[in-house]
This record gives structure tokens, sequence and C-alpha cells, in this order.
């Protein structure tokens, strides 16, 4: 492997292209704001990219991590010199939620929910799929271009102006969307604001909220164990930081470790701490079983919490008698009662839309089966959702149907460990690719991601199709080849295994679809040509009636290839 890495290196083509206009995410350098500035979104994105820590200083910042608790409080320092007080953040009415499965769809869910009511809400979550002003929902849309920039500007300025009296720093990537977020709910005047935790929870700069009105715990997993910890104990003592004394929390059933640990949390902050009910035992006298809007069984688990914190805020804001009774909590664990669902709050989970997660998308003959799975507990959801999804189009298919896994992950996942796991949806095909949207284009300041080198990227990718090999029993390491000529970028293929891994997320879709997808092949989309050889491994594809697609491992993978599958959401 160390051999194909020293190849990468020494292409001229690879060493060629200008960072921002070639390759549209990975790229690691030293970055500055625009000096003249036109205020506009693409202004404000590119400005924003700056704050994002590339990859070497990363590093240095990944070793020097001892002390999350000042990095915490530092962030009290950059909301007051963003004009924001915590005072203010007591008036958002926050929904706060964290876990590390399924965070986001409970979050969707909540947040569908409320606004069946009519209730004003704003969303803050994260990672962004195609356009960053995705984190920041209000009224269930991203918003606009226009407001992103205002507000951004805003808060920019502010920050901006007072580095120079506080060493020059300025918040990084995250910290700083947080901010904005809170500033965009208050300036919006939101009824509600459900809050996704980006990171752990007791050091995550979203705790800085000091009195949400309910929060939330889904479901626990081994993830970012180099910050969070190694053992489902300690991830779950970090989770547990969102807890308040007084405030109401609600958590999804977990494993008896964690749960003991959460229980032990709650009791030591004051919290009252309640086991959601399972799914089914929500008895709805009008329309039946529950719906969910949102596919797969693990979203189960995910709609009975978001039906618990929706529940809890709709009793503390038209009731101040059950806030009061809550905020009398003495802390502690039980089983909070499954209720009979409004039906405001059914029409809500059965409309909740959340894209990359579970999403078909159908076009001709080609099927796409979008899911950001990125740890191997959220892997075993997918291959259960996949299979099934899959199962049910294949039996009403006309004609024969090709498999194909289009696969990446970044940094410490374990790779091995979800390719494992994918193996019984017998692929015949397995496509690899980093997390850039394509090789020849014009800078995509949403897209771009500096906390990742190229190399790195590239490098995982051989990995993935080597671990790919070896759990088929092909252990011999595979010939690389250069398939694409004309100074692109490489891409190698093993000569006698369907395994290929192309340098960008266009080109590997555009070799998977072989010209079906007419969105794929608009001639404002360029990639590098490919070899005659490469073509000649596709007749399998071109042969098949219909073509299913997995793309999966990444939400970035997911964002990238949805920005080429669906050119609104960049729009």
């Amino acid at each position: 492997m160390t051999g194909r890495v020293h190849a990468w290196r020494r292409l001229p083509a690879l060493a060629a292209l200008p960072r921002c206009r070639r390759w549209t995410l990975g790229v690691s350098g030293t970055r500055a704001a625009p000096r003249r500035r036109r205020m506009d979104y693409q202004d404000a994105v590119c400005t924003l990219n700056t704050l994002q820590t590339n990859a070497s200083a990363l590093e240095q910042v990944r070793r020097e991590r001892g002390h999350p608790e000042v990095q915490l409080q530092a962030m009290f320092g950059f909301l007051k010199r963003a004009g924001l007080t915590v005072e203010e953040l007591d008036h958002l009415n926050i929904i706060h939620v964290t876990g590390t499965k399924g965070k986001g769809s409970t979050c969707a869910f909540t947040e569908q929910i409320l606004r069946s009511y009519g209730f004003r809400t704003g969303f803050y979550s994260s990672p962004h799929l195609v356009q960053v002003r995705e984190r920041i929902r209000v009224d269930g849309h991203p918003i606009g271009r226009d407001l992103f920039a205002k507000y951004f500007w805003e808060v920019y300025g502010r920050l901006d102006q007072t580095k120079d009296t506080h060493g020059g720093t300025m918040p990084a990537y995250f910290r700083f969307l947080t901010i904005l977020a809170f500033h965009v709910f208050l300036q919006e005047k939101v009824d509600v604001a459900v809050i996704e935790v980006g990171l752990g929870g007791a050091y995550d700069c979203t705790n800085i909220i000091r009195k949400p009105w309910v929060c939330g715990i889904s479901s626990l997993g081994i993830d970012h164990t180099s910050i969070l910890g190694d053992t489902l104990e300690k991830i779950a003592w970090q989770k547990g930081g969102i807890f308040k004394p007084g405030v109401p929390a609600f958590t999804v059933k977990q494993q008896e470790a964690p749960m003991t640990v959460l229980q032990e949390r709650a009791k030591d902050i004051g919290c009252p701490l309640s086991v959601c009910p399972e799914l089914d035992q929500y008895q709805s006298s009008v329309s039946g079983p529950v719906r969910l809007g949102l596919a797969g069984l693990h979203q189960r688990s995910n709609a009975s919490l978001a039906l618990q914190l929706a529940h809890c805020w709709l009793q503390r804001r038209c009731s101040a008698e059950a806030a009061v009774a809550s905020a009398e909590g003495s802390g502690g664990l039980c089983a909070a009662p499954a209720f009979e669902p409004s039906p405001r709050m059914l029409r809500g989970l059965a409309e909740t839309e959340w894209q990359g997660r579970n999403q078909c998308l159908t076009r001709s003959s080609i099927t796409y089966f979008l899911d950001g799975a990125h740890t191997t507990r959220s892997m075993q959801a997918c291959v259960s959702w996949f299979s099934e999804a899959a199962a049910q189009r294949e039996a009403s298919a006309t004609g024969s149907v090709v498999r194909v896994l289009l696969f990446n992950a970044t940094g410490e996942r374990d790779c091995v460990a979800m390719l494992k796991l994918l193996l019984p949806c017998h692929f015949d095909f397995a496509v690899f690719c980093p997390n850039i949207t394509e090789t020849i284009a014009a800078c995509n300041a949403d897209q771009q991601n500096f906390n990742v080198s190229v190399e790195n990227m590239l490098t995982r990718c051989l990995d993935n199709q080597r671990s790919w090999r070896v759990l088929h029993g092909q252990e011999e390491e595979p010939a690389a080849e250069l398939l694409i000529g004309s100074g692109g970028l490489p891409l190698v293929a093993e000569r006698r295994s369907a395994t290929l891994v192309f340098p960008c997320i266009l080109s590997a879709l555009q070799w998977i679809t072989q010209g079906r997808d007419s969105v794929l092949s608009d001639p404002s989309k360029h990639v590098a040509p490919v070899k005659a050889s490469v073509a000649a491994k596709g007749a399998l594809l071109q042969e098949a009636a219909n073509i299913h697609v997995l793309i999966t491992g990444s939400l970035h993978l997911v964002g990238g290839a949805l920005k080429h599958l669906e050119p609104s959401l960049a729009s």
C-alpha cells in the first residue's frame, strides 16, 4: 500500500491541481478570507470555510484535546463577542437532542410534529448534505441564500471586529454555525428551536444551552472513540452531559451498562429521566397503527422519542401546571407512559422527510438507495432496510437486476466491520470513491472540507477495496493500473474482480449508470475520460434491465451524490 501512496504523490496531474477549482472536497492548506467581500451567499460560505481546521492542524488539535471543558467555556466568550447572551438563549424554548444513532431523525420527527400544530420552528442539525444552509432551518426549510448571507455577515463581522483584542481568535467552523443558528432563531422569532448535538454532549458547543424545555437521547453506540471514549459507559456519560436540573429528559431503551450511567447522571444532576415505550404501545383510535414518513424499523424508536419530546414540550408550553410538575422532578429513571397521539402528531410522523437517510430515488431503470450510515449499528439498520426495500422492487421488476455498492467512509470508522455487514446484500459490483463531488469543476464552497487530506481519502478507498476483496476470500494484492488518461486522475481497478476505485463521486455514478441517467449525462458535468478497459467492465451493467445502487458509509458521500442526482438541492 505504501508504494501506491507514493505513486499518487508522483502524479503530475495531482500535484498541479488548483486547490479550489478542481477538488471540491478534501483540500488541505492555508486559507485566508476574501479580501474584497461582496457579502453574497458564496462569499459567505467561502469565508465560513476559512474557519475550518486544515488536515495537518487538525491532528495537532486532536493531540492537544485534553481539556474539553475549557473549549466549552470559550464558547461563552464567542457568543458574547457575537452580540448574544445565554439569557437570550433561555427564551428560545429549546429541545436538545443527542445520541449516537438516530438523533437527526428524532429531531426531524419532533420538528415536523410541532410544525403540524402551527408553531414556527427552528431546526439546527449537522452535517449538511449539499448546502451548508441546510443546517439551519426555519419552518422546515433551509434558510434562503440571501437570509443566510445577511445573518452570516452580521455575526462574522462582530467576531472579526473583536478578534484583535482576543488574541486573533475566531470560533471554529461548527462553533460559528452554532452561534449563527442561535442568532437566526432569535431574529426570526421561532416558537421552538430543535437543536441537535454535534458531538457527544457534555462538552459539545451546543451545551451552552442552560434551560432547554426538554432533552432527548437516541440510541447509543461506539463512535468518535478518540473524543468520547472507547466504551458505551464513557459515551453514555458524555451524552448525559446535556441533562439539566429539573428539566425532563427522555431516552430510548439502551443496553444495561450505558442505561445505568444515564440513570446515575440524571440522579446526580437532578434531571427526571424517562424511558420511552415501544411505538406499538401508542394506541390510536383514529387511524390504526402509527405510520412513519421515514423507512426502516430503527426509526420506530426515534419516532417514540420524538412523540415524548413533542408531547412534553406541548404540555410545558400550554400548561403552567405541567411545567411546574416537570421542574419538581428529583431526578432518576422511570417509564414514560404511552399516550394516545393526536391526529396532528400522527400527521407529523407520517409527513416527516429526512434526506439521505433510508431514501429511495428512482429514475428510469435505476433505483438509488441512499443512507448515510457510518457506524456498525447504523449499517446494520441500513442493510436491513436495503435488503427489504430492494427485494420488494426486484420482486416486481421486469428483467434482470444488477446490484452495485457505492461506498466510502472517513475518519476513524471501522470500515472492515461495516463492509462485512454489507456482504449478505450480494452486490455484483463494489465501487469506492472519496467524498469528492467531481474532479473537474468550478469551486463549490458548500462541499469543501479541509479537515482531511486528498491523499488520506484516496488511500482509504484503496484500503476499502482491498478489505472487500479479503472479505470475499481474494487475499492477494490487486494489480493497480492507471485507467484514466489525458492528464486526469488515477482510477485503480482489479483486473479480475468486480471492484473499482474512482477519483470522484460523479465519475463513479456515471460509470455505474452507463449513460442511463440523463441528469448525470448533462453536458455541463465533466469528468476525465475513462479508458476502454474500464468501459468494458460495465458490460453486465449495460445488459441489465435494472440497476440498484446502494450509496452508504458516509453522509458526505450521500450528500455529494445528491448534489448530482437532485440538482435542485444545489440551487
